[in-house]
């Protein structure tokens, strides 16, 4: 996926920083809002599982924004040890990461650089279920880290999504409070933890035709109406 279109300046100063009001923060989750990374994390679910003699027609709908050691389990069953289940997960995820090597730049979702490159000042994290390769893999490969002052990935908390916890972890992280957090997500299970912590939500429609709960959806980061939404929001207790 290429930025073919003109980026819209409706959102940003002429400087370059942001219009997004002082005291918010902007929380991204990683595959499907960074990286429209689905197709090939399918792609190498099916390769593997095929390998391990497996197939499945509902594979899609069982992957979508679940933590990797979920997913083996579903497909191992309840009965696989710690050790099987990891080592199936990085087996996987180092297939994902040969698969998506040579089709990071071209995977990217639109405009999601020229975003955070405008957000300047403003607090920017990272809250994925995703294993911290993977997050390393993208962030390093794309050139995308000095964007994010906050990494949290799933193993840092508890419950992973769809319970808040990674989302109340990178806001503490931030130093703002989660109903003054903006957060990107593309999936029901991510928009479920989003909304479990207060925040309030973006939805990025690269895989669903259409998400609930969300404040506003957009295909992607080029929409005009993504800016004026932002530039409308303010922290709660500026609110009136």
């Amino acid at each position: 996926m290429r930025d073919l279109r003109k980026i819209p300046d409706v959102d940003f100063h002429a400087s370059g920083s942001s219009s997004i009001a002082s005291g918010l923060a902007l929380i991204f989750d990683l595959d499907g809002v960074v990286v429209d990374s689905m197709p090939v994390h399918e792609m190498a679910w099916r390769q593997y599982l095929e390998s391990l003699g497996i197939r499945d027609e509902q594979l899609l709908a069982r992957m979508h924004g679940r933590r990797n050691d979920d997913i083996v389990l579903d497909f191992l069953g309840p009965s696989a040890d710690q050790r099987s289940v990891e080592e199936h997960g990085s087996a996987k995820e180092r297939l994902y990461r040969e698969l998506m090597r040579d089709r990071l730049t071209d995977h990217m979702v639109p405009g999601v650089r020229r975003f955070l490159q405008r957000a300047a000042g403003t607090p920017v994290g990272l809250a994925s279920n995703a294993e911290r390769p993977n997050i390393d893999f993208v962030l390093d490969g794309a050139d995308l880290r000095p964007y994010f002052q906050v990494v949290v990935d799933g193993s840092q908390v508890r419950h992973p999504k769809p319970a808040p916890d990674i989302y109340f972890q990178a806001a503490r992280e931030l130093g703002v409070a989660p109903r003054n957090c903006i957060v990107f997500e593309d999936s029901p299970v991510g928009i479920a933890a989003a909304r479990a912590s207060g925040a309030r939500v973006v939805g990025l429609l690269t895989r669903e035709r259409a998400l609930d709960h969300v404040d506003i959806s957009v295909p992607d980061f080029l929409d005009p109406q993504l800016g004026r939404w932002l530039a409308s929001q303010k922290p709660e207790d500026q609110q009136t």
